[in-house]
C-alpha cells in the first residue's frame, strides 16, 4: 500500500512539472514538396526546413486564405504555398490539424 501512495505521489509530481505550451498547436508555412494519402511534406525556403506532416484518415481541414472555402486533400499539389497547423499530442508524431491554401 505504502509503495502504491509513494508511486502515485512522484507521478503526480512528475505530471504537474510537464509544460502545457507542448500541447498548444504550432503554425508552419512552406511549399509543398509532396503529398501523399497518409502524409505532406513542407519545405519552407527561407529558413531551409522541411516539416513532414501525417494526414489521419478522412482529413477535412483544408481552407482557402479567407478561410471561406473548403478544398479536399486532391487539390493540396507540389509547389503550393500552405500554412499547416499541426501539433505533437499524439506519441510525438507530427500530424496536421488544418492546412490553409495560401496565394
Amino acid at each position: 500500500m505504502k509503495r502504491f501512495l509513494s508511486v502515485a505521489i512522484l507521478t503526480a509530481l512528475f505530471l504537474a512539472n510537464v509544460p502545457l505550451a507542448a500541447s498548444a498547436a504550432s503554425v508552419f508555412y512552406g511549399l509543398v514538396s509532396h503529398v501523399s494519402v497518409s502524409n505532406v511534406k513542407v519545405y519552407n525556403p527561407r529558413t531551409g526546413q522541411t516539416l513532414s506532416f501525417l494526414i489521419l484518415p478522412k482529413f477535412d481541414q483544408v481552407f482557402s486564405q479567407d478561410g471561406k472555402t473548403t478544398y479536399q486533400m486532391r487539390e493540396i499539389h507540389d509547389g503550393q504555398y500552405v500554412r499547416v497547423i499541426y501539433d505533437q499530442k499524439a506519441l510525438g508524431v507530427r500530424h496536421a490539424d488544418k492546412i490553409v491554401l495560401m496565394h
